[in-house]
């Protein structure tokens, strides 16, 4: 039983829920690394305790946080030397939603750099390692979120994915991550790598707490425009006699094959159990990760062009014209990866290269939404392992970019098809986790925790701690 469990059942008061949560981080944190920045004991107790006695669907239950999330008076460093000393003197929607209803941050969680990995290796801060075994990675770019629920140290935690990285470390780590459809939860308060592409989402230990912490962030903003007025209330079981589902053949077919086969076995008891499965192929797949990669470094580009250490971050040189400044600031403040991807996506948008990449990575999204679409209209759901691979040994892909870029095959179809997505626990294979994703027409998210829930009932998997 989780300690979170055990607070909410009363088993533990407030002082014990806090002080085995550190004991279990004291125990575990030098190895696991989870956080980069870690909130006192003493401040999070007394948070906990006021909390505990208010009204409220998390009150006083702790929370990790990616560090990709703005949050007043808590550094936020998007894993990068470039925002190591900044602290945001506003919080994202999310958190302003989780603390109204009592949700106590514990600290913010280690991440690839600016979430651009899919390992969490990439980190200024160091890497993260996965709880079931150190010397594999934890997935990225949320791995510090996914890893802190695997290692025991809280329940519930806050993610964000932009082409796989809340289910990549959902998967990895043995819980349940939501990448929610596009537009249902604020990014404000986000920083920014691919607008068009990444969303913030819930990661937990079981089905309900996922469906929990998806209802109180989903939701309209007035700051954030791309957002609609998505209610996610309550979230029943959903049978999955007569669901329809498609079995992606050719993602199948390019996973590894002990991946591939616990994702059968789950499908063959969900046949068993009254769905109608059909094996089906995606149309055009082999276009998925060029257009993701290009669309995705454009926008970063984009972006990150304002930390140049005069307007934004890491400023240490500033004494020469302006030019060498902004270039010293960036060359030291970001990291190799991200430095890449910059470049890369300066390139892609340049004079005479814009048509050529740019616009055909649209064009290519826009027949794989279609593709996507149109097995939708034949299917409920369409189910595959969420990552082809077991998590990698640390430094295993790092230092090969194209072997990391494509870790992300299975997961960013979702991204560029606006569509929900979710990782569960689908079994075990030589004692690492393994993840199997669903996903859903635009606007299915509930149909799709619903839908999980028997999943879950069924397998068995849920509350995993190494």
């Amino acid at each position: 039983m989780s300690l979170t469990t055990k607070f909410i059942s009363g088993e533990l008061d407030a002082e014990d829920y806090v002080a085995k949560t550190f004991e279990q981080i004291k125990r575990r944190e030098d190895q696991v690394h989870a956080f980069i920045t870690l909130r006192e004991q003493e401040k999070v107790a007394k948070e906990v305790k006021d909390k505990a006695k208010r009204s409220g669907k998390l009150a006083g239950i702790l929370i990790a946080i990616k560090d990709n999330i703005s949050t007043t008076g808590i550094r936020t460093t998007c894993g990068s030397r470039m925002l190591e000393n900044y602290i945001p003197p506003y919080n994202a929607t999310v958190i302003e939603k989780l603390l109204k209803e009592g949700a106590v941050i514990i600290g913010k969680t280690n991440m690839d750099e600016f979430a651009m990995g899919s390992t969490t290796e990439t980190s200024y801060f160091g890497l993260t390692r996965n709880p079931w075994n150190t010397e594999r990675t934890p997935g990225g770019s949320s791995g510090g979120s996914a890893a802190s629920i695997s290692a025991g140290y809280v329940s519930l935690a806050l993610g964000s994915d932009t082409g796989g990285s809340i289910r990549a470390p959902a998967s990895f780590n043995g819980v349940y991550g939501l990448k929610p459809s596009y537009g249902t939860v604020s990014r404000f308060g986000l920083i920014a790598y691919a607008n068009s592409l990444e969303q913030i989402g819930p990661l937990a230990s079981n089905v309900e707490r996922l469906s929990l912490l998806f209802s109180i962030i989903a939701g309209d903003d007035s700051r954030d425009s791309t957002t609609i007025n998505y209610y996610a209330g309550e979230v029943k079981e959903i049978p999955i006699k007569g669901v329809r589902i498609g079995l992606l053949k050719n993602i199948m077919d390019s996973s590894e094959p002990e991946v591939s086969s616990i994702t059968r076995k789950v499908v063959d008891k969900l046949a068993s159990e009254g769905a109608i499965v059909e094996e089906t192929n995606l149309g055009d797949v082999e276009l998925a990760l060029p257009a993701y990669y290009i669309i995705a470094m454009s926008e970063a580009s984009s972006n990150l062009a304002r930390f140049d250490g005069v307007r934004y971050g890491y400023s240490e040189h500033g004494d020469g014209n302006w030019k060498e400044t902004f270039s010293k600031n960036r060359g030291e403040g970001f990291g190799l990866e991200v430095k890449r991807r910059i470049m890369l996506g300066s390139f892609i948008l340049s004079a005479g290269y814009y048509d050529q990449y740019y616009v055909k990575a649209l064009r290519a999204r826009n027949l794989i939404k279609k593709n996507m679409d149109s097995l939708f209209s034949k299917y409920d759901i369409l189910v595959s392992p969420t990552m082809p691979v077991l998590p990698p040994k640390i430094g295993e892909v790092i230092d090969d970019p194209i072997k990391m870029y494509a870790m992300d095959l299975n997961t960013v179809l979702a991204n560029l098809s606006a569509i929900p997505a979710i990782s569960l626990p689908a079994g075990f294979s030589n004692g690492l986790p393994v993840g199997m994703q669903i996903m859903g027409r635009y606007l299915s998210d509930t149909f799709l925790i619903g839908i999980s829930s028997f999943i879950e009932k069924l397998t068995g998997l849920r509350d995993l701690v190494a």
